[in-house]
């Protein structure tokens, strides 16, 4: 089994059924959410198993000794001492070779909740394996990216963190234009729309390859009003 902790909003917000009709599974139920349709389901295999989601700390096992009721009691009491904060314009741009939901303009209390979160629950954390350590393909990593890899078992963390919501898979550039427009139609005015952070999920891999399930969700503290 594998752990992560994710950002994802309400099942049943706007933007998350459109991303589960969209990706053809909820994270939430498993369940499918429409017809299997090939060439799009081929398109959205790696982040249809995921779910939808903004990683906040990697997968990860846990350490020897460590029970998943004490991850899941800690992630709630962190939670309770964050406060809900908004992107206030998330939209979908290509990153690389593949689509994602991303801000705009990040706002400094994202990479501040990232930087928190991956610190503070490195202690629930194995060790990474030889096996895991060559997945990541270090020789490709940046001297940093090699540190972070070391250190917290995921490259892609503080300097290297950035915010997205993956939506497909690789596109051949030849499509890049063609899948754009359908996730224009699919999500509309959902894309450019402010997201609220507001709360944290703690996601399972019940074994290796297996689809990713929300086991927990723990709000944050409404923001304070002036």
């Amino acid at each position: 089994m594998r752990v992560a902790i994710y950002f994802t909003p309400p099942a049943g917000a706007p933007l998350t059924r459109a991303a589960a009709e969209w990706l053809g599974r909820s994270a939430f139920d498993g369940e499918p959410t429409r017809a299997p349709e090939p060439v799009l389901d081929a398109l959205v295999a790696e982040p249809a198993r995921y779910g939808f989601h903004a990683t906040m700390k990697a997968p990860f096992r846990l350490r020897h000794g460590v029970q998943l009721e004490q991850l899941d009691e800690a992630l709630a009491a962190f939670a309770s001492t964050r406060q809900t904060f908004a992107i206030d314009e998330l939209t979908i741009a290509a990153l690389g070779s593949f689509f994602a939901f991303v801000p705009k303009a990040p706002p400094a209390a994202l990479s501040d909740l990232e930087a928190a979160i991956v610190t503070a629950f490195e202690p629930f954390r194995a060790p990474l394996t030889e096996a895991e350590v060559a997945r990541r393909r270090p020789e490709r990593l940046t001297e940093r990216q090699r540190d972070h890899l070391e250190r917290f078992g995921y490259p892609h963390v503080l300097d290297d963190f950035r915010f997205h919501m993956t939506l497909t898979g690789a596109v051949d550039e030849a499509r890049r234009s063609e899948v754009r427009a359908r996730l224009g139609a699919q999500f509309g005015a959902l894309d450019g729309q402010a997201l609220l952070i507001d709360q944290l999920a703690l996601v399972l891999e019940p074994a290796p390859g297996e689809p990713f399930r929300v086991h927990s969700l723990h709000p944050f503290e409404p923001a304070e009003t002036q």
